[in-house]
């Protein structure tokens, strides 16, 4: 059985920078030696999780995903901002539909006035 080659996170990193930058993904992975497969796959992974989804050759992917405690802290923070901030675009969404609803509703009761010196469309209050 062949044994599988391993590549470091900073020649992955360099392969999917080339092909970001435009270089014809067939040329690329011949001149690295690797197949283009491969090289489609790191590039996946670069997209949806940067330089630390490509991790090295026998790092643990929980440890090569997410880098130091101070790092892993920024990242715990800005999530829950990020929940916070949703929770409270969602709770404006709600609160816009409501006025939406109660100005259209406002808007049906209304009847316009058929000129100057008509009636007004909405009885007037008794002080």
């Amino acid at each position: 059985m062949p044994q599988r080659r391993k590549f470091s996170r900073e020649m992955k990193l360099a392969a999917v920078e080339r092909l970001l930058a435009g270089e014809k993904v067939a040329a690329l992975a011949k001149e690295l030696g690797v197949g283009t497969k491969m090289l489609y796959h790191w590039r996946a992974k670069y997209l949806s999780g940067g330089a630390a989804a490509l991790r090295s050759p026998g790092q643990h992917p929980r440890t090569a995903a997410v880098g130091p405690p101070r790092e892993r802290a920024d990242l715990a923070q800005a999530q829950a901002r990020i929940v916070e901030l949703e929770r409270k675009v969602g709770r404006q969404e709600l609160e816009l539909d409501f006025f939406r609803k109660a100005l259209r509703q406002v808007r049906e009761k209304r009847q316009p006035s058929d000129g100057p010196g008509a009636s007004s469309s909405t009885r007037q209050s008794r002080r």
